[in-house]
């Protein structure tokens, strides 16, 4: 008891002063105001390239049909001669119907009627298959604008036909439209049931091009307008 009423009363204890750390809303803000860090600069958006755009292409078909079509052909074709190969050289005689085309073969002349045939349509065959494998192909399908080469969009032709129609019959006087879509051209036909052919055509031509605009073609086609009157 003695011993605590020595001690003063007033004595301050020691004090240690701990730095404030930064809060994270801190750190957000910091960096908000202007400061890029290694890792908020691989976050920021890449601004487009001021270049010239990539040209726009339609997409490369697969054609697995022809492609499993001409495979099934040329294989089972081989896979016969050399089934019948095989046989004439372990001693069997060979089959009937190579023996009976080896003697047509060297029966017929060259300028024959059916070898000039049968030479054409081997010829037109083998001219589709280079010209399937040298052409993209999906031919209904437009190419759209892209702002990368790697990135490639198409609209569809009825799709583009079905929406330039609607554009048409928004056109005040035309009765009926009809939009057919090409790759190159489009061509519009309208019923006008009244005001002026003119006036109706010159109207028609403007949405249809706002029309073309909106989609953003990569090959914009020619645009060929025809009205007539249909007052009845």
């Amino acid at each position: 008891m003695e011993r605590d009423q020595d001690r003063p009363a007033d004595r301050e204890q020691p004090t240690t002063t701990v730095p404030e750390q930064p809060t994270a809303a801190d750190g957000e803000q910091h960096t908000a105001v202007g400061q890029v860090t290694s890792r908020t600069a691989g976050q920021l958006p890449r601004q487009p390239s001021a270049g010239p755009q990539p040209a726009a292409r339609r997409p490369w078909s697969a054609r697995r049909i022809p492609a499993a079509l001409t495979a099934l052909l040329i294989a089972a074709a081989a896979g016969t001669l050399l089934f019948d190969v095989v046989r004439v050289r372990a001693g069997q005689p060979a089959a009937a119907w190579r023996a009976r085309l080896a003697d047509v073969l060297a029966a017929r002349p060259l300028d024959d009627a059916s070898i000039r045939i049968g030479a054409a349509v081997i010829a037109v065959l083998g001219l589709w298959l280079v010209i399937l494998a040298l052409t993209p192909g999906l031919r209904n399908q437009l190419p759209l604008k892209a702002p990368d080469a790697q990135m490639r969009a198409v609209l569809d032709r009825d799709a583009a036909a079905l929406l330039l129609r609607d554009a048409a019959m928004r056109v005040p006087g035309v009765s009926a439209a009809q939009v057919r879509v090409f790759q190159h051209r489009v061509r519009a036909r309208a019923d006008v049931r009244f005001r002026a052919t003119a006036e109706v055509k010159g109207d028609l031509v403007v949405a249809l091009r706002e029309e073309l605009d909106r989609f953003a073609l990569g090959r914009p086609p020619r645009l060929a307008v025809q009205v007539r009157a249909r007052r009845k």
